[in-house]
């Protein structure tokens, strides 16, 4: 009987070690790839450890501002409160004491920037915040707030042209007509999305404006002539209308921001460029020379009084634009458009109360 071979094929032989050896080299290169990826992942964390710490600062920061969301929203609005009445009455009392420079009005404005310095390094001195004040900053974000500051300037020389010519219950009424021009552009900027409930509002506060408008005295102030009565009534519209610009374009800049100490370095920085606008104008207008003659000479109360209402106009300007800033933040353009309207009727009582204006 023939003897069947006990040793495999020579090709059976070679296909199985083939196999064995493709399948030890797939796994070995499975386990290199596998080793490279993961000494590429450490060697990436060791070079970037500053990137990793700051994404983790980034989560912390916004969930820490996060638990403070009521308490900072009611301290904000209750500066915006404050501010908004103490600011416009303050103003009209240095206009109706013999104070005359609109330049030192617009100065006054923003010239209390150093008071943000307060909300900015504050937390950061008590170790409530791991972030150091003005980090995170890119250049496109200090560009934005340049110009944002620029503009504030702007709307703060129209407010004075307005609060120097026309009673402070006009002014206010006037520019409660920011609030439909808000809506539009807080609309087409941020995108806000247009509700029954905050288009209501805005109707109702509008009509109860201009119902309180048409019942008011339309006669002007004594001693001022049509030329001044128109230009303040124009220079408030236009005040009113570059605030409604103001307020969603704010809101777009601070949508790049993750704590409420960032929007007070932006604040503080668009703070400083009006300041710049505003005294650059008052050095090609004489304001300076002009503010040391107004207090020696001119303003009717005399001096002590000229400063501290100056130096009470500084503050009360900052509480009102601090609690803006907060505001926008916090809630959003619209919100914080509705809420100054709101407030805008207690300027007109304010005004009807302690200047006996005229309603």
């Amino acid at each position: 009987m023939e003897k069947r071979s006990q040793t495999p094929p020579l090709h059976h032989h070679y296909h199985h070690h083939h196999q064995s050896l493709t399948m030890n080299l797939s796994s070995e290169t499975e386990i290199e790839c596998i080793d490279h990826q993961e000494e590429t992942q450490q060697h990436q964390n060791q070079l970037s450890p500053i990137n990793n710490n700051n994404n983790h600062l980034h989560v912390d920061e916004k969930s820490f501002t996060n638990k403070r969301y009521m308490p900072l929203l009611i301290i904000n609005y209750l500066l915006l409160f404050v501010g908004s009445i103490s600011s416009s009455l303050l103003s009209k009392y240095y206009f109706i004491h013999k104070g005359s420079s609109k330049w030192v009005s617009t100065w006054v404005q923003c010239a209390g920037f150093p008071l943000l310095i307060i909300p900015i390094y504050f937390p950061y001195l008590i170790n409530s915040t791991k972030r150091t004040p003005f980090t995170d900053f890119t250049s496109k974000m200090i560009t934005l707030s340049i110009f944002v500051g620029i503009m504030l300037g702007l709307n703060n020389l129209l407010i004075s042209w307005g609060v120097a010519y026309l009673p402070v219950s006009t002014s206010a009424l006037l520019l409660s007509s920011q609030l439909v021009f808000n809506l539009i552009l807080s609309a087409i900027i941020v995108k806000q999305k247009i509700t029954f409930s905050n288009l209501n509002c805005v109707i109702l506060l509008t009509i109860s404006s201009i119902i309180l408008a048409l019942n008011s005295s339309g006669e002007k102030p004594e001693g001022l002539t049509k030329k001044e009565y128109f230009i303040g009534f124009f220079c408030t519209i236009c005040a009113g209308l570059l605030f409604a610009l103001y307020l969603p374009v704010m809101e777009k800049v601070y949508k790049q921001v993750y704590s409420y100490e960032m929007v007070m370095e932006m604040q503080l920085i668009m703070e400083i460029a009006a300041t710049v606008l505003a005294t650059v104008g008052m050095a090609f207008d004489g304001g300076f020379s002009e503010m040391k003659r107004e207090s020696e000479e001119v303003f009717d109360k005399g001096s002590e009084v000229y400063w501290v209402t100056v130096m009470a106009n500084v503050v009360t300007w900052q509480f009102c634009f601090m609690g803006t800033a907060g505001m926008v933040f916090f809630t959003s353009s619209l919100t914080s458009g509705i809420c100054m309207t709101t407030l805008l009727s207690m300027n007109v009582l304010g005004g009807v109360l302690v200047y006996r204006d005229e309603f």
